[in-house]
């Protein structure tokens, strides 16, 4: 019988790792600005979280635990995944104009496209922050918990982190809650 009860565990810990993915691969992409990256980190917190699903399972809340998981993820390996890719990919300032370039043009293809490249050039804390406040739709206090900080540093962060994205964006930005509320950047990352 215990092979059976395995078995259960484990089918529902698919159940749960295949409702949990695409809103973990959203988290993931918009905090670190790469897909690729989105993806390795979502497997590692979905390793992490059938490591312990027999603890796991019984929470109130088990995908804001997994959700916990992925932005410490993120944060602690920010520096690390850019000094990665620093090594991987050095560029001279000639090809690094043309890539500005053409990101400029890019950016105005679409008003989401502009923000996403916005967003990754916020420090990390300030994306969780952002992230998390305004797509993930979490309290100010859920926030604080997950990012293991005070309610006022979680309000004065997303207030600075707004404020340097709009500047990122320049004039031409749509507020916050706009693109936030806007159907293609869900539908889209």
């Amino acid at each position: 019988m215990d092979w059976a009860r395995h078995n259960a565990l484990e089918r529902e810990f698919d159940r749960f790792a295949a409702e949990v993915s695409d809103p973990l691969l959203r988290t993931g992409h918009l905090m670190t600005g790469n897909a690729k990256d989105a993806e390795d980190l979502v497997q590692e917190t979905l390793l992490r979280v059938a490591r312990q699903w027999r603890r796991v399972r019984s929470m109130d809340h088990p995908a804001a635990y997994a959700r916990r998981i992925l932005v410490n993820l993120v944060l602690k390996d920010a520096d690390r995944r850019s000094r990665h890719r620093a090594e991987l990919w050095p560029q001279d300032d000639a090809a690094e104009a043309a890539d500005e370039a053409a990101a400029r043009a890019l950016r105005e293809i679409d008003d989401a496209a502009e923000f996403r490249c916005g967003l990754a050039q916020l420090p990390p804390r300030q994306r969780a922050v952002l992230v998390l406040r305004y797509w993930a739709d979490l309290p100010v206090a859920e926030v604080a918990d997950i990012l293991g900080c005070s309610e006022g540093t979680v309000t004065s962060t997303a207030s600075r982190a707004a404020a340097r994205l709009a500047e990122v964006l320049g004039p031409t930005a749509p507020p916050v809650g706009h693109i936030r509320n806007s159907a293609t950047v869900k539908g889209t990352v």
